[in-house]
């Protein structure tokens, strides 16, 4: 019997990787260089490059825009901040559209300062994706709800496990609605980020529940033990204790047909010449996946 040998997933630069070192224009350029196909940027550097520009940059230079990083924060002690981040949301949308992204990542926000409504928090997030997700279809870009490691439930996402998200996301979306007619991706889904997931015993429960068109980006780094920083020190690939290998085969067994998004949000990488890290992650990646 001929063996085959499994094909390495598409890889794809998350542009907070090398955010300190270069500009949007320059990780485009340097994508192209190294032979990464996808690129998924944050807004900050997408907003000094201008999306239409940016978009224009990334098609002449063959990339797949993978995600854009990031809508959300949607919780607010009033009235007006919670309607002014719900239209953030949808100019964020609308600058997807613009690039052509396969998604919006959601990093859906914590708690109101001075608040300890948990549940409340939670309710806005609800609140706010449900205002925006007529605009995402009508514009062709499926939302995805990151959900964050618990340790960052008060001040950045109060959405914490896959399971939680997926209960979000059919509680505003209960059919399932395409992004459009026929389209294999939901208006609605998640992002499934190795940092954030990687201990979560009811992961693969997860996984299969969210199924293929609630599967919309997968983003990986590594955990380091002894890590300085919850925020800002994650690992290159290889360097820390998450199974990158089995993780990976254990998201697309559940349908996930896309890219390998690399978001490493790193003092010490970010200190790095930025070429190298990309050498670096392009030399890791096979090992890490296959």
């Amino acid at each position: 019997m001929n063996s085959v040998t499994p094909r390495v997933p598409a890889l794809s630069l998350n542009t907070a990787t090398v955010r300190e070192q270069w500009n949007l224009a320059q990780m485009i350029e340097a994508c192209a260089r190294h032979g990464i196909p996808g690129i998924s940027p944050w807004r900050d550097k997408l907003a000094e490059l201008g999306a239409t520009r940016a978009a224009a940059m990334i098609r002449a230079n063959g990339l797949t825009v993978t995600g854009l990083c990031r809508g959300g924060m949607f919780p607010a002690a009033t009235a007006g901040q919670r309607q002014a981040a719900i239209e953030d949301n949808l100019r964020a949308i609308d600058d997807a559209a613009t690039l052509g992204a396969k998604c919006l990542v959601l990093v859906c926000g914590g708690l109101p300062p001075g608040s300890r409504d948990l549940e409340g928090a939670r309710a806005m997030v609800r609140d706010g994706i449900a205002a925006i997700l007529g605009h995402a279809r009508a514009a062709g870009v499926p939302l995805a709800i990151e959900p964050l490691h618990p340790m960052y439930a008060a001040d950045r996402c109060c959405i914490n496990t896959l399971a939680q998200a997926l209960s979000l996301c059919d509680e505003i979306d209960p059919h399932r609605t395409p992004i459009r007619e026929g389209a294999h991706s939901a208006v609605l889904g998640v992002a499934v980020d190795a940092y954030h997931v990687w201990w979560d015993p009811e992961l693969d429960r997860s996984l299969e529940r969210a199924g293929a068109d609630r599967l919309l980006a997968y983003h990986i780094c590594d955990w380091l033990v002894e890590t300085r920083d919850l925020l800002l020190d994650r690992g290159m690939l290889g360097d820390g204790v998450i199974d990158l290998r089995r993780l990976g085969q254990r998201v697309r067994a559940a349908g996930y047909q896309g890219f390998d998004e690399v978001e490493i949000l790193s003092r010490h990488w970010w200190s790095v010449d930025p070429d190298v890290v990309l050498g670096t992650i392009r030399e890791r990646h096979p090992a890490c996946v296959v």
